[in-house]
């Protein structure tokens, strides 16, 4: 076991007894669906110095412009304060010496302080991939170890598809480790390449070759068996001291160990301090970071940084939530940087719908019929197709109504009031469709006619919701409708259906998700719009109407 704390440097980083090595911008980067430019790789760059992981492996300079560029602007562009940069590329071509390879002459070139070494460890790929000898192999990876040494970097080695090759050849993949360690590489790193190991096979053999080769071992694993965190764990468990991560778990195929639970556990868990202090709490700000920085939706359900990691909906989990929090949580939510949620819907008691209150600012705790009544009207409108888990603020209101209201079927003050609208799609001979919508409602004491056209009835139905009230209400401006969902609910028939519309909006801050129900798209979409921009208003400041 490796879980004794190492000590700390006097300014509270981690000291070199333990590696956390992030290959996000090179092994992350080849997941389907990313494509990173040298601008997002400097982002992302900052974004894991600030968090504090000691080494970044920037990709494989001279293998693309791109990469070539990070290099050379990533020094002088950032001042790395926790991390050092590291260039990736292979051992020298057989029969090729290694001061004259332009691969590693490129890997000099870089700058790089670090550089991680990808050498063959499978006797299969040896002769079938590389088209050498078992004995060429070896000297490729002493001499190009030994002549970046001399050149004073780093060195890392990875052993590609290692364990593969230790069930295969055991004596060959150790021979491999052995002679990348006493040619100077300071950690030799096996990669479980294919992602086909589990945890259990993982430990055994990391404790083998520890303890046969005596080197120093880290751990690479691909996500394959959907194991890959705890395959990396296993591995500091058999005595690893070195972990390669990417950051949300990307990478080729279904990905590479996720950064973020890896460090989590290691601290909280294994209580081995691995970052600066104080920077696991930026953990989920860094992770929803770097997953704006490639254009991905965060995982709502990954763990320690999703939306969902400490949101509870069942009304048993509340009841005890309420008493105490650590009952249905593993950790507290805040030492990651995640905040607990509690999910309103029909599951939900009055424990759920008193702890949803006091997140959203109001005590309920003293009136039980109060409670009572907005646990019945959840349940009933739920019942009816509508999703309040999906839709806090419908939620919200729906509490302020109950709030202010203090009386079955009471509401808060609204900002408008509406007496009619009405959608028409008008499909002319010559192609063009026209969509115009109307409203007619009351704000400020004021009667209201507006139209507006778009692109459909529903972005009619906005723009003319829009146009009724931005003289009464200019706070409107800042309010856009960023996402729209419409969903057939079950148990309905075909186009006479019952529909659910999810309707996201956003004050350029902060974005927030309403939902309607009506028998078709267009009713649906109006009461999604109409709780979208009260909301709106509400969280503006807005005077409500008169």
């Amino acid at each position: 076991m490796t879980t004794e704390k190492p000590d700390d440097t006097p300014d509270g980083t981690p000291d070199d007894t333990f590696h956390v090595f992030d290959t996000t911008l090179r092994d992350g980067a080849q997941r389907e669906g990313i494509n990173l430019t040298v601008a997002d790789k400097l982002t992302i760059a900052r974004h894991l110095d600030e968090y504090g992981v000691g080494f970044i492996e920037g990709g494989w300079p001279g293998a693309n412009p791109r990469d070539t560029e990070f290099f050379a602007r990533a020094p002088k562009e950032i001042g790395f304060r926790h991390a050092q940069l590291v260039a990736f590329g292979s051992t020298r071509r057989a029969g090729v010496p290694a001061q004259i390879d332009p691969q590693v002459k490129a890997l000099v070139d870089s700058g790089a302080p670090v550089v991680t070494l990808v050498a063959k460890a499978h006797d299969k790929h040896v002769e079938l991939a590389l088209r050498t000898t078992l004995e060429e192999n070896l000297a490729m990876i002493r001499e190009t170890v030994s002549y970046l040494r001399e050149q004073d970097r780093r060195v890392f080695v990875d052993c590609e598809h290692f364990f593969d090759g230790y069930h295969a050849n055991p004596a060959y993949a150790k021979d491999v480790v052995r002679t990348a360690y006493e040619a100077g590489a300071d950690v030799v790193v096996l990669c479980d390449t294919n992602g086909g190991m589990i945890p259990a096979q993982i430990q055994a053999v990391v404790r083998t070759v520890a303890a046969d080769t005596g080197a120093r071992l880290g751990i690479h694993a691909q996500d394959d068996t959907g194991c890959a965190v705890a395959n990396t764990l296993a591995a500091v468990d058999g005595g690893a001291t070195h972990v390669q991560c990417t950051a949300n778990g990307y990478g080729e195929r279904v990905g590479n160990a996720n950064l973020f639970p890896v460090v989590a556990a290691l601290e909280l868990k294994y209580g081995r301090k691995v970052l600066p202090e104080g920077a696991l709490r930026e953990t989920t700000r860094v992770s929803h970071a770097i997953a704006e920085v490639v254009n991905l939706t965060p995982s709502t359900h990954q763990p320690y940084v999703g939306t969902s990691a400490f949101a509870h909906k069942g009304g048993l989990h509340a009841s005890a939530i309420k008493i105490d929090p650590d009952l249905y949580q593993h950790i507290a939510p805040e030492a990651v940087g995640n905040t607990m949620r509690m999910l309103v819907s029909d599951m939900a008691g009055r424990a759920s719908v008193e702890l949803k209150g006091k997140e959203l600012g109001y005590d309920l705790g003293g009136d039980r019929d109060l409670v009572g009544r907005i646990v019945e009207r959840v349940k009933e409108q739920e019942l009816q197709g509508y999703t309040y888990e999906a839709a806090d603020a419908s939620f919200e209101l729906l509490l302020r109504d109950e709030v202010h209201g203090r009386a079955p079927g009471g509401q808060a003050p609204r900002f408008f009031r509406l007496e009619s609208w009405r959608a028409i799609v008008e499909q002319r001979p010559d192609g063009a469709q026209v969509n115009e919508a109307t409203v007619k409602l009351w704000a400020k004491g004021e009667r209201v006619v507006a139209t507006g056209e778009g692109n459909g009835p529903v972005d009619a139905l906005d723009r003319a919701l829009r146009a009724g009230l931005e003289r009464t209400h200019p706070e409107l401006a800042k309010l856009a409708l960023v996402d729209y969902k419409v969903r057939i609910l079950e148990g309905a028939q075909g186009t006479s259906s019952t529909t659910r519309v999810l309707v996201g909006m956003s004050d350029g801050g902060t974005e927030w998700t309403t939902v309607g129900v009506g028998d078709n798209v267009i009713a649906a979409s109006w009461q999604a719009l109409d709780d979208g921009y009260t909301y709106g208003l509400l969280r503006a400041g807005a005077e409500p109407r008169e």
